[in-house]
């Protein structure tokens, strides 16, 4: 087995022979001319020349050796139903929505909008676009007709793919009419949807463009027709996934065939640690990166088992699913944002209900999506008694940017990074004008260019967009917008967005820094701090926290004991003097906290409502506890 250093220094020292020899584990039908061309795209392309297909690579390379094996298992917490597919079976579902998808007209390079909840139909149009060619673009389920208008007309598709309704703990969101007004709304017009109605739920309301998705696969298998895999070049877009900019217009991020593949399956063996026939939770959702790579692309490629999980990390029913989840079905890796960490902690805060379950088969927890603060790792450790490995990557990379690679070799983590560079990925540090900083001190985390394979080479029908946003900043860097610093080991620090590092009478103080110390004060499940305003030192730092079930002191006692604990630990500098308890944080569908819209309430500033906002009530909650402050 080698060694994390051998194999960085390896990529270090030769990154066109290291991704070459990477590449040979996937199936091509024809090699590549150059394993990278520096002339072409923003930044470059890998593998050009190169033909595949994706698809083929997820399913029909596997049967021949792991026919019936699962390659998903379902588990829906809202239905009841728990379900496995095997490779076998996936590949006959896909061969032939993949016939369905052609019948109404959908060639190589056309775009189809897949706009579903957690089940595994939602898989099987991303896998039968995948194999004939059609570039998919997955919407979060539920998200509002006016935002997938946007989107609609920014990739625009030929087919839009749906569920009838999508489930919620005690609400159905029905989906249908959210597409008949998107459409209605939309400048491009699409020809037709395919509609999966949902059993035992009311069925959506057809009209003339739509057709039933049961129908038309059972017409397909009726008649034996299915589906051939389509050959791609390596370079062609696999899909575009929208970035939920709170902001303008949403970026399409791009993910080409031939790089992706590489890039995921380098990261299932080395980096998660995972073996074909073992079983991988992305507690995540599909309409998110996480979703793409490691629920349905990751796991397939590598011969794994991926699970499906319909459902919440608490009140469904309560804050033990999770690891009765992974005893029912044998999970090895749970990769989960520290939010629905902090949400368990904060129902179950001594771990008895994960007491109560049998997770001998789990090996690693891993933790990204947002920052997780040390409190969540060490309560996590201590509780599920195996590495917590916390690691940080985009919807623009698709994979990791830095953490452990599990399989490679298991290095001791630092509580509070998101560990270490992974091949592929040279780090800055650097101010604002373009220089190196020295160990240890906060600056712009940046990636030097070339981005390595799986990283989006740009932006749906926006290359110049995508220089402006990433290649710009910094001359032959990719900006992430992330903020942080690099210890003397080699450890990266992500500490908060390049827009929440707060300037306090010309100290430049991390917000993440405060939030560590804030979330490490016992009655905290979580926390928020950002910057706002201040005429005397231009800004100042506030905290907002939620507290643990069960804490039966005065919020104020709290509050002041939590001031108190940021001045000690980082010192008068931070001028930290408010702390404000509310219920709740509001955070998007996929678990990030809404700092920037918060931040803009307590300045009084005017914003749009993120489109991926799960409960828009949670604002007027802020703005009533800021309004008792006579803040915003």
């Amino acid at each position: 087995m080698s060694s994390y250093k051998a194999t960085y220094e390896s990529w270090t020292n030769n990154p066109e022979e290291f991704w070459a020899k990477e590449a040979e584990t996937i199936t091509w039908d024809q090699r590549w001319d150059k394993v990278f061309d520096a002339n072409e795209g923003p930044f470059g392309q890998w593998f050009p020349g190169g033909k595949c297909n994706t698809c083929f690579n997820a399913l029909d390379r596997h049967v021949v050796d792991r026919p019936g094996q699962a390659a998903i298992i379902y588990h829906s917490q809202m239905t009841g139903e728990v379900k496995e597919i095997s490779y076998e079976a996936l590949l006959g579902e896909v061969e032939a929505f993949a016939k369905v998808i052609q019948n109404q007209g959908v060639e190589k390079g056309d775009r189809v909008i897949i706009y579903m909840p957690m089940i595994p139909e939602a898989a099987i149009a991303m896998l039968a676009c995948a194999r004939i060619g059609a570039v998919h673009s997955v919407v979060f389920g539920g998200f509002a007709a006016e935002e997938l208008s946007i989107r609609i007309n920014d990739c625009s598709p030929k087919l839009i793919i749906a569920a009838s309704c999508g489930l919620e703990p005690n609400r159905v969101i029905a989906y249908k009419p959210l597409i008949d007004k998107a459409i209605e709304i939309a400048d491009h017009k699409v020809s037709g949807t395919i509609i999966f109605q949902r059993e035992g739920q009311e069925p959506g309301q057809m009209g003339p463009i739509d057709k039933d998705w049961k129908t038309l696969i059972d017409e397909v298998k009726l008649k034996g027709e299915k589906a051939d895999c389509v050959s791609v070049d390596a370079t062609d877009p696999l899909y575009v996934l929208y970035t939920s900019g709170t902001t303008g217009k949403p970026k399409g991020v791009v993910r080409d065939h031939g790089g992706h593949m590489v890039a995921l399956k380098w990261t299932m063996k080395n980096f998660y640690g995972i073996e074909p026939g073992e079983v991988m939770w992305a507690a995540s959702d599909v309409g998110w990166v996480v979703g793409h790579s490691y629920i349905v692309y990751g796991p397939l490629l590598q011969g794994a088992t991926t699970l499906i999980f319909e459902g919440k990390p608490v009140g469904t029913p309560d804050a033990g699913v999770f690891w009765k989840v992974i005893e029912q079905h044998n999970v090895n890796v749970l990769f989960t944002a520290p939010t629905a960490i902090r949400a368990i902690k904060r129902e179950d805060p001594n771990g008895e209900l994960m007491e109560k379950a049998d997770l001998t088969s789990l090996r690693a927890l891993f933790l990204a999506g947002e920052r997780a603060d040390p409190d969540t790792i060490n309560w996590s450790a201590e509780s599920l008694k195996v590495p917590v490995i916390d690691h940080w990557w985009q919807t623009e990379t698709g994979w990791p940017i830095t953490g452990i690679p599990f399989g490679l070799e298991k290095l001791p983590t630092k509580v509070g990074s998101s560990n270490l560079p992974m091949p592929g990925y040279q780090i800055d540090i650097l101010d604002e004008e373009g220089n190196v900083l020295p160990a240890g001190d906060i600056g712009a985390i940046t990636v030097k260019l070339p981005l390595p394979p799986g990283c989006a080479p740009t932006l749906w029908g926006d290359t110049s967009r995508y220089i402006e946003s990433y290649l710009t900043t910094f001359d032959g860097y990719y900006e992430t917008a992330d903020a942080g610093y690099i210890d003397e080991d080699g450890y990266v620090y992500v500490m908060a967005r390049t827009d929440d590092v707060i300037n306090v009478a010309g100290h430049r103080l991390s917000t993440g820094g405060m939030e560590e110390v804030v979330a490490s004060h016992k009655d905290v499940a979580e926390c928020a701090v950002f910057g706002m305003n201040d005429k005397l030192k231009g800004q100042l730092p506030i905290g907002f926290i939620v507290l643990n079930n069960g804490v039966e002191r005065s919020n104020e006692e709290i509050e002041s004991e939590v001031v108190k604990l940021v001045r000690e630990k980082i010192g008068p500098v931070a001028a930290f003097k408010t702390a404000v308890s509310v219920n709740r944080l509001p955070k998007t569908r996929s678990g990030k906290i809404l700092r920037g819209t918060m931040r803009k309430i307590a300045n009084g500033e005017e914003f749009k409502l993120p489109a991926t906002i799960d409960d828009p009530a949670i604002l007027d909650e802020i703005k009533e506890a800021l309004g008792s402050r006579n803040i915003g």
